[in-house]
């Protein structure tokens, strides 16, 4: 199914002296402008395109890379405003984003940069864009696990630390306190989950998600060792099936997770067993 505002994976059908046309399926074809092919293409052969809707509302294939697709955010700096809304640039030559006087959270100027949210319209089938990106986030429940890895654009700085856009859908906040260093605003980050709130918002770190391994493998066995009444029959020469199927983690991370509990003085290691201290 073609995906307006997207990359999509197209054949052509057949050349033109303007371009190529490309199956978009449905017995539709979409037109990839001569300036865009590959002096090489023939038909048959299969490309990755943007596709997008010029001003006449016709589709067209391009393979230039816009700055966002429909479904993401990005800082968009405005080229033109005039009596509909503010045009911003958009990364496309041939095509400018329409952010409508409806969707701007304050009033655009040119030449300003601005957090926009790029979504298609139902109704003209249009991509446009919105800077009240509050309307597109929190609406769906994050299904994260502690540790696991995130994109995290980072829009916002306030007392408590860097609030953060996670994967294009959610609210993220990654704490001042647990920084070394400042975070620099409107970049896109790698960043792990620490844990998702009940609100649906989502405590972020920035540190290597190995850390955050490490202390839930320590955690889960001091609660086995609780369960066992203070002495497991494991070691660091374990077997490492024996570890995953009692621990649920790896032998590398049950050994470091071992080591954090021996230096907090948790835990006594002895030959064959742990105990608890």
């Amino acid at each position: 199914m073609l995906k307006i505002g997207r990359y999509n994976h197209l054949r052509v059908n057949r050349l033109v002296d303007f371009g190529a046309y490309l199956d978009a399926g449905d017995d539709h074809e979409i037109l990839m402008p001569a300036k865009y092919m590959d002096p090489d293409i023939q038909p048959g052969d299969e490309v990755d395109v943007f596709v997008y809707t010029d001003s006449e509302d016709r589709l067209v294939a391009t393979t230039e890379h816009p700055f966002a697709e429909v479904g993401e955010f990005a800082y968009l700096q405005v080229a033109d405003v005039n009596k509909v809304g503010a045009f911003m640039d958009w990364g496309l030559q041939a095509k400018q984003l329409l952010v409508p006087f409806s969707e701007q959270k304050l009033k655009m100027n040119p030449g300003c940069i601005y957090l926009v949210y790029v979504y298609l319209d139902d109704t003209t089938k249009r991509i446009v864009g919105s800077s009240k990106i509050e309307k597109y986030l929190g609406n769906v429940l994050p299904h994260y696990k502690r540790g696991d890895e995130v994109k995290a654009l980072v829009f916002q700085h306030n007392a408590l630390g860097y609030r953060c856009i996670v994967d294009n859908l959610h609210y993220g906040l990654i704490y001042q306190n647990e920084l070394f260093q400042p975070l620099e605003l409107e970049t896109t980050i790698k960043a792990y989950v620490k844990q998702v709130r009940e609100d649906g918002k989502i405590d972020l770190t920035v540190g290597d998600c190995s850390r955050i391994r490490t202390r839930d493998t320590a955690d889960e066995i001091l609660d086995q060792l609780q369960q066992a009444g203070g002495e497991l029959p494991f070691s660091d020469k374990s077997d490492p099936d024996e570890i995953r199927d009692r621990f649920h983690c790896s032998k590398k991370d049950f050994k470091k997770a071992l080591g954090k509990l021996y230096k907090e003085h948790r835990i006594e290691l002895l030959a064959d067993s742990i105990k608890a201290l």
